[in-house]
């Protein structure tokens, strides 16, 4: 395919790209720009931060598992971009000198990189900003102590306002690269096979880990339209390409707990570039968000070429690798119920992991318990981690609605989790203690709705 994309300001205009072409590889490889490293190249450690630019704004990412193709129209700054023409560095880079915050710099350019995407997005928490980025020489205190003073200094004027990329592009029109959801679902019809790629976080460890031939591929995450979060009177819809980070945002003002475990969602670099629909649309019993969205009633839209159909996202998942999802059908969107000056948000999610950051779930829990008058009246109640697919928690609910939110109840309904899951052992946590977590979640949600603090590690969204 053809592609074009600004490269540190300038245009660069590609003939022929393999879909498959990491912009990490060509970068190293082909432009010479050496400065982007490649360490654990499955999206862990962000020596390979590069920052992209778009219509949506400005990200770190990570060039390991970006293909070169996601790059078309769009523009592309590496750590040789971030000073300036006539050599001055970028606050991050004198302040990273000054407070000595590299050693033997393998890992700086990124953190560098990162932290100047971050000065831009207006980013303040440092450490989420900085948990894609791991330094194993220097410590973090001095990389964030230099985060906080480059933070002081505004964005310099050769990056303010950094253009979005060529206004047209080789690669529109291209059959990989659709730019409308019409498009995309007349090329699926006629090739109901190819790979879809929206933000390659797991696509390109198919590639870099696996060695895969992805065969057909058509990439996703620039059809703009699938790419937005709309809020209408009684339901918030979710296009299928937006980013995880985009959701953690749109929840941050209707369900705050959601938008919190998304901070804890993998890396601030993922985050940017990880789809909601590719979340859902894998399958994978451990997705961090299906759970939530299930518990708040969520919809799937799927297309499949002019038809479309609306699913219950719960009915989805059929089985472990297996989705109610035919050949040439994608999801388009999907749209969370909303009652405007309707009752409290009660959602709560909670995430348990060996490691607080970046890491994949043993078990998540959803919540959306409703209590009037001191008894249940409704209860949506989804896991992760529990069983081959996301799940309800179909006798634990029935357990709680019609009775006292009471302890003596939230015990019972305890009791009840057997019936449910039956979870597996494997390296992250064994059967027993899935079962024993994901019950004493309940109770915490319980105790948090009596006022008992119980959180040991707040983060806010």
């Amino acid at each position: 395919m053809d592609i074009a994309f600004l490269l540190n300001g300038e245009t660069v205009s590609l003939r022929d790209v393999a879909p498959t072409t990491t912009a990490l590889d060509w970068l190293r490889d082909s432009a010479g720009l050496t400065g982007t490293k490649e360490g654990c190249n499955e999206g862990d450690c962000g020596a390979c931060t590069v920052m992209v630019t778009d219509t949506t704004g400005t990200r770190a990412l990570n060039a390991c598992i970006l293909f070169l193709a996601q790059l078309d129209g769009k523009s592309l700054t590496t750590v040789e971009g971030l000073s300036s023409r006539d050599g001055t560095l970028h606050p991050v880079q004198t302040a990273m000198i000054e407070q000595h915050g590299s050693q033997c710099g393998f890992c700086t350019p990124g953190i560098v990189v990162s932290l100047a995407a971050g000065q831009i997005m207006g980013e303040t928490d440092h450490d989420r900003q900085l948990s894609g980025n791991l330094c194993r020489c220097t410590g973090y205190a001095p990389i964030v102590r230099a985060a906080k003073v480059a933070a002081r200094q505004p964005v310099p004027a050769w990056l303010d306002g950094i253009p979005s990329g060529p206004g047209v592009s080789p690669g529109m029109g291209s059959r990989a690269l659709p730019r409308t959801a019409d498009a995309l679902a007349r090329t699926l019809m006629e090739h109901p096979w190819a790979t879809l790629v929206a933000g390659a976080t797991d696509v390109g460890l198919w590639v870099n880990k696996d060695m895969r031939d992805l065969g057909e591929v058509i990439f996703v995450s620039q059809i703009e339209e699938m790419r937005r979060i709309e809020t209408a009177p009684y339901m918030i819809r979710i296009g299928a390409a937006a980013s995880v980070e985009a959701l953690r945002l749109a929840m941050q003002g209707p369900h705050p707990q959601f938008a919190a475990m998304l901070a804890r969602f993998a890396s601030a670099q993922v985050r940017a570039a990880a789809t909601v629909g590719g979340n859902i649309a894998n399958g994978s019993p451990i997705g961090d968000t299906p759970p939530p969205l299930i518990a708040l009633g969520a919809t799937l839209l799927l297309r499949r070429g002019d038809d479309r159909r609306e699913l219950p996202l719960e009915e989805f998942f059929l089985d472990y690798g297996k989705q109610d999802r035919q050949p040439g059908e994608f999801v388009e969107a999907i749209t969370l119920p909303r009652e405007p000056g309707g009752p409290p948000d009660r959602l709560k999610v909670y995430k348990l992991s060996k490691r607080f950051d970046q890491d994949i779930s043993a078990v998540l829990g959803a919540f959306n318990i409703a209590v009037e008058d001191g008894k249940v009246t409704s209860a949506r109640i989804a896991f992760g981690g529990m069983a081959g697919v996301p799940k309800r928690a179909g006798a634990v609910e029935a357990a709680l609605v019609g009775q006292d939110w009471s302890r003596e109840t939230v015990e019972a309904a305890m009791a009840r989790f057997d019936e449910d899951f039956t979870p597996m052992s494997d390296m992250r946590a064994s059967a027993d203690y899935r079962r024993e977590a994901a019950a004493n979640m309940l109770l915490r949600a319980w105790l948090e709705d009596q006022g008992q603090a119980v959180s040991v590690h707040e983060v806010q969204p």
